[in-house]
């Protein structure tokens, strides 16, 4: 299979001997949207920048539709990069910041403005098309950067944060422009973010990076849902994750021994027999009910605990409920599910979760 993208074990490493970057393997399908999240240093940016041929490949091999790529210099590769400031010419009308591209690979004057008439359309920037870019809104000039990056007609569109200049409101309207363009057009986008909210809502599949090596690649959901590794699930979402060993199975569950009693999940992967594991508790699978309810003894997780905080955010209830080890546990869900003022402060209660929605893991 032709695959648009292809690392292979590429690795970086600096001048000074500090890794960046460390055995990164994956392969891109035509038409993917793939989002790099990570903290700050987990070499996601170097890995974008060595994509586009702006840093040097120590190790490994990248190939694009099958063409090997690690000494192509970067305006000969089919790529096209978005940076966060956009770095659109001042001095330049939209017109001319979005043919530059064109007209830096020599492309003939009438193909080239015929090329730029068709983007901006696509795009909506008809109207602005004369305007000079400290004129228009961060919008406008984020769709200029992008309508740039894409007259050129590259096989893989890479943007390095490029809603991150962007107020809250404009950065959620343009993720669903983002979107909706990228499936309309058919290219493959590679986008680095730091925003776990705009990986999950914009990608098809995540790459999860830690110090510079590849936690997790899988689909949104999957991330989300079923981590791989401690990193990953602290990391993703709010989860809550017991350490503790395996004690056998019962059908699909994954029976484990922690500090604050036996407890169920559904294993992610191979798991050794009587290894130290973790168990992987997302907020939105806790369910709260009051202390000695009866109708909770039969199911398999429950835990005592205590009510310590609760406040409403938008139509979002937050609630931290204290274990009796001392631990945290945050629980968020509707407002209808759990109405300001039913579990105050000092209130006990039990918790309880579904072993399928309970995630168990090898600790690390």
């Amino acid at each position: 299979m032709l695959f648009d993208l292809e690392l292979n074990t590429v690795g970086k490493v600096y001048d000074n001997g500090t890794p960046a970057v460390i055995d990164f393997n994956l392969s891109v399908q035509k038409g993917e949207f793939i989002a790099f999240l990570g903290p700050s240093g987990c070499g996601k940016t170097t890995t974008l920048r060595m994509i586009a041929g702006f840093e040097g490949i120590s190790s490994g091999e990248m190939r694009i539709r099958g063409e090997r790529m690690n000494e192509v210099p970067p305006q000969r590769r089919p790529t096209s990069m978005i940076f966060q400031n956009y770095a659109l010419f001042p001095h330049m009308s939209v017109r001319r910041n979005v043919g530059y591209g064109l007209e830096v690979k020599g492309i003939a004057k009438s193909e080239r403005e015929a090329k730029v008439d068709r983007i901006l359309a696509t795009l909506g920037l008809e109207d602005i098309a004369e305007r000079k870019p400290e004129k228009l809104s961060g919008g406008q000039r984020q769709r200029i950067a992008l309508a740039r990056g894409l007259v050129v007609e590259p096989d893989i569109l890479l943007l390095d944060e490029p809603l991150g200049a962007l107020d809250a409101n404009l950065r959620k309207a343009i993720q669903n422009e983002l979107k909706l363009l990228q499936k309309s057009l058919g290219v493959t986008f590679i986008f680095v973010t730091h925003a776990q909210s705009e990986a999950l809502a914009l990608s098809d599949r995540i790459v999860v990076m830690n110090q510079g090596r590849v936690e997790q690649v899988s689909p949104p959901h999957q991330l989300y849902s079923r981590p791989n590794t401690p990193f990953v699930a602290q990391f993703i979402g709010r989860n809550t994750v017991l350490s503790g060993e395996v004690a056998g199975s019962e059908g699909e569950d994954v029976v484990v021994t922690t500090g604050i009693g036996t407890l169920c999940g559904r294993a992610n992967g191979a798991l050794a027999e009587k290894g130290r594991v973790n168990l992987v508790v997302p907020a939105e699978a806790i369910e709260l009910h009051t202390a000695g309810e009866a109708a909770l003894s039969g199911v398999k997780n429950r835990v005592d605990a205590r009510i310590e905080r609760s406040e409403v955010v938008g139509h979002i209830a937050h609630l931290t409920a204290r274990l009796q080890d001392g631990r945290a546990i945050a629980l968020e869900a509707h407002v209808d599910k759990y109405r300001p003022g039913a579990f105050p402060a000092g209130t006990p209660v039990l918790l309880s979760w579904n072993p399928a929605e309970a995630t168990v893991i090898p600790a690390q």
